[in-house]
């Protein structure tokens, strides 16, 4: 008897055990909680492109709970910046349709100097019903701070990028729980487009759309993504087509920002496992077609390569589900900005006559795309998928342009160019005269002309044989210390052309 009770307490403990098992699978089945992310299944539905008063209706008062207020948002992110002083600058690039600073951080171990290292953004929140990438910022910056010196990855981004986080770049629309700002514009929406032209008045555009345009104006970004919700992809250029139809019309960059997309999707928890997006990616118009984007404007307008990256299937999950979200996204994150250094070819642009920085251009053969040195070090950065071969062309004018062909299948590369000056000469009384020669007197013109033709002609070869020695050594010295790495970044290799 006493057995066949034990018998029947078992039973009825195991099918308790397999109720709760089920109830708790469908309750919780986007987030797979298993620590080594063996058993991934893919949760990716379509974007549900809410309007406002669905979106209202399903961001309830309940759902705020647990989400930083925007008080609690700038709190917090000044007191990191008195927390991570050594590594961080706050500063805001303007102000919301109702006066909420739009605040940024910057982290770098040289936060606010200008270097020739690459920059890139984060921006989250950029729709006010899609909260969840202004929390994941705030934890990435955190993570940085306490990992840095102790993480090799934190430890890569902090010394070789400087990169910027604008948690929100819609405060009202989060406080108002909707899609738009507090215009009710849709910000995504609100940047000039190269199809439609109905944005090109600037002075007509959202405060926050105008505070992301004098942002680019100020700091050149290599890369940049902006944190969505409502489906789990990588999106990338272009957004839009010409005669708004739905198919796939890539960039000329095509190849590199699907390789840029790759980073995320494969370092992501289930993104690449997406049965409605081929390896967790999409080009933007082949999903949906828009106009005035952001990601557009960016690679456009700024020379930044820009993702629109959606890292949530629901738009505004729980709270308690953050934890996860950092756990899935966080290696996506830090992969995507530690990208720019570890990939694609970077260098700099000098004049072999003086040794001084050029803002020359780079071209690559085969791409329609021109990525422009920074005046003041003549640094690029050009960010490219691993290929076998490509030629990489330096023109700056008044310059004999130069070009070199790269293999881009071991990790970054650091190519230098030197250009060399279009100095015409002409004939003038027998003798060479440079056109760009200073503006002397005639007499002392030709007391110089006699000297050298005369006795000390190699007295003065000597000199000048000495003097150019003397100078491609100062060249060879000043391009050590100017030298960008400051530790190993993987396979990279420098060439000077």
């Amino acid at each position: 008897m006493i057995l066949m009770k034990m018998n029947l307490l078992l039973s009825l403990l195991l099918l308790a055990s397999t109720l709760y098992s089920s109830l708790a699978k469908g309750a919780f089945q986007s987030l797979l909680p298993s620590e080594d992310f063996s058993d991934r299944s893919n949760v990716s539905r379509a974007r549900r492109l809410l309007e406002d008063s669905e979106s209202q209706a399903r961001t309830s008062v309940d759902l705020t709970r647990g989400y930083m207020s925007n008080s609690d948002l700038e709190r917090n992110i000044k007191e990191f910046g008195e927390r991570c002083s050594n590594i961080s600058r706050i500063y805001s690039i303007g102000k919301s349709v109702n006066g909420v600073p739009l605040w940024v951080i910057e982290i770098s171990d040289k936060p606010g100097e200008q270097e020739t290292e690459p920059a890139f953004k984060y921006i989250g929140n950029v729709h006010g019903d899609e909260p969840v990438g202004r929390e994941l910022l705030i934890i990435l910056a955190n993570w940085l701070c306490d990992n840095y010196l102790k993480d090799p990855l934190a430890t890569l981004i902090v010394e070789n990028v400087h990169l910027h986080l604008l948690p929100s770049m819609n405060p009202d629309g989060y406080t108002l729980r909707k899609r738009g700002n507090a215009n009710n514009i849709d910000l995504n929406r609100d940047f000039p487009d190269q199809f439609y032209f109905a944005n090109d008045d600037e002075e007509s555009r959202q405060p926050e759309t105008r505070a992301i345009m004098n942002w680019l104006r100020d700091i050149r970004f290599t890369a940049s993504a902006t944190l969505h919700g409502g489906a789990l992809v990588a999106n990338y250029p272009w957004d839009g087509t010409h005669d708004k139809r739905t198919f796939y019309y890539g960039c000329p960059d095509d190849e590199a920002f699907r390789f840029m997309a790759s980073i995320y999707s494969h370092s992501h928890y289930n993104m690449s496992l997406s049965k409605e997006f081929i390896d967790g990616i999409t080009n933007g118009a082949a999903w949906y077609p828009l106009y005035g984007g952001m990601q557009d404007w960016n690679y456009i307008h700024a020379g930044c390569f820009e993702l629109t990256l959606e890292i949530s299937d629901n738009k505004w999950p729980k709270a308690s589900e953050l934890p996860m979200l950092w756990k899935y996204n966080k290696m996506s994150m830090l992969n995507l900005v530690a990208s720019l250094v570890k990939t694609g070819v970077h260098g700099r642009i000098y004049s072999s006559g003086d040794g001084r920085a050029l803002p020359g251009f780079i071209t690559v053969s085969g791409i329609n795309y021109t990525v422009k040195a920074r005046k003041t070090f003549g640094d690029y950065h050009r960010l490219l998928g691993p290929r076998d071969r490509y030629e990489v062309v330096a023109t700056m004018p008044g310059y004999k342009s130069k070009n070199t062909s790269i293999w881009l299948d071991e990790g970054a590369m650091t190519l230098d160019f030197v250009l060399d000056p279009e100095v015409s000469v002409k004939l003038k009384g027998g003798i060479l005269e440079n056109v760009h020669d200073c503006n002397c007197d005639s007499k002392s013109k030709l007391e110089f002309v006699q000297f050298l033709w005369g006795s000390h002609l190699e007295v003065f070869f000597v000199f000048i044989v000495i003097l150019g020695f003397l100078c491609l050594l100062f060249q060879r010295r000043k391009k050590v210390k100017i030298s960008t790495s400051k530790q190993s970044t993987g396979a990279k290799r420098t060439v000077v052309v």
